[in-house]
């Protein structure tokens, strides 16, 4: 039986993208990602053997789509300038779209021959936190880096933080981050971008 040329790979993701945008990732099935192409539940199979399969691939797509967001944000910026912006798009990435995040959480499987979208996405981070920190020190900060980042988009998320937080912590976070980077490496930025 031939499949139905409507049905490919990248418009299955996109569908199931959607709806866990919109109804949340416990609302996915096959079943629901094949109503809405019109199509019958088994013409997925030929793409995802089970949910687990989406779940992944929808994990690996949404670790593509934050990557390209965060390498938007540092573009050709200086060093400290190039943090603020990936740390700002990822906080905005999170708020924005905290279902596609979640998934983000998840383990992921890469198509036959792609490299892992984190896996690129953490060269990428420990980069620009090399060209601030320098070699030595990028592990060790990278990690603080990602755990302040992620710990922010939990607690905003979880709603912990509340009104009588200041609005300003991430800002303070972040600049007590940058000053942490060694002298010798770290020339402050005027930019705010």
């Amino acid at each position: 039986m031939p499949y139905p040329a409507k049905t490919d790979r990248k418009a299955i993701l996109a569908a199931a993208l959607e709806q866990v945008a919109r109804d949340g990732l416990a609302a996915l099935s096959l079943r629901s990602v094949a109503a809405t192409l019109g199509l019958a539940p088994n013409a997925l199979y030929r793409y995802f053997a089970d949910r687990a399969a989406l779940e992944a691939a929808l994990a690996e797509e949404s670790q593509r789509q934050l990557f390209g967001v965060l390498q938007t944000a540092v573009g050709r910026k200086p060093p400290e300038a190039a943090i603020r912006g990936l740390a700002r798009a990822y906080v905005r990435f999170a708020r924005d779209k905290p279902q596609l995040f979640a998934l983000t959480l998840l383990p992921s499987v890469a198509e036959a021959g792609s490299e892992p979208a984190h896996i690129a996405m953490w060269r990428f981070v420990q980069q620009q936190v090399s060209n601030l920190y320098g070699a030595r020190q990028t592990p060790e900060a990278a990690v603080a880096l990602w755990a302040f980042l992620h710990g922010m988009t939990a607690l905003e998320a979880a709603g912990v933080l509340g009104s009588q937080k200041p609005t300003s912590s991430f800002e303070f976070g972040l600049q007590l981050w940058i000053a942490a980077a060694p002298p010798a490496i770290h020339q402050p930025s005027t930019s705010r971008g």
